[in-house]
């Protein structure tokens, strides 16, 4: 199965937490994995907060940073073409959703992904309205 995964879903592979488990066997079963070209920054931008909160050693910092650049040179990534960013206004227009969270619907739209993971539940109902399969993990 075409699955998508937006940063608050893929982010699980690299910090446990509720949903951890899900995310790995939804990455075991996929045919084929996209991101969107946010969701790498995005998580980085998670890890960081961590390292300066005292949650992540900088060690560890390193390991699951090494790790994610390995992983996602074998997934695809979608950019942020014209096609995306008009979907992504077509999405924020109509819903009371984020900038960011839209733009992750959009991605998954534009590579026709079978289905859309996520964790959040205002994301995954765009999603659905767009006529996604989604999974909350």
């Amino acid at each position: 199965m075409k699955t998508f995964f937006d940063s608050s879903a893929f982010a699980k592979r690299y910090v446990e937490e509720d949903g951890s488990d899900a995310v790995e066997n939804l990455c075991a079963e996929a045919t084929a994995l996209a991101l969107s070209v946010l969701c790498v920054p995005e998580i980085i931008s998670a890890l960081n907060r961590r390292l300066r909160e005292g949650s992540l050693s900088s060690i560890q910092y390193n390991e699951v940073k090494a790790r994610l650049s390995a992983e996602v040179a074998d997934v695809m990534i979608v950019n942020l073409v014209p096609a995306v960013v008009a979907e992504a206004i077509t999405i924020l227009e109509s819903n009371a959703v984020r900038a960011m969270d839209a733009l992750h619907v959009a991605c998954a739209l534009q590579w026709n992904a079978e289905l859309f993971v996520s964790s959040d539940d205002r994301q995954l109902a765009v999603a659905r309205q767009a006529k996604l399969h989604t999974k909350k993990v």
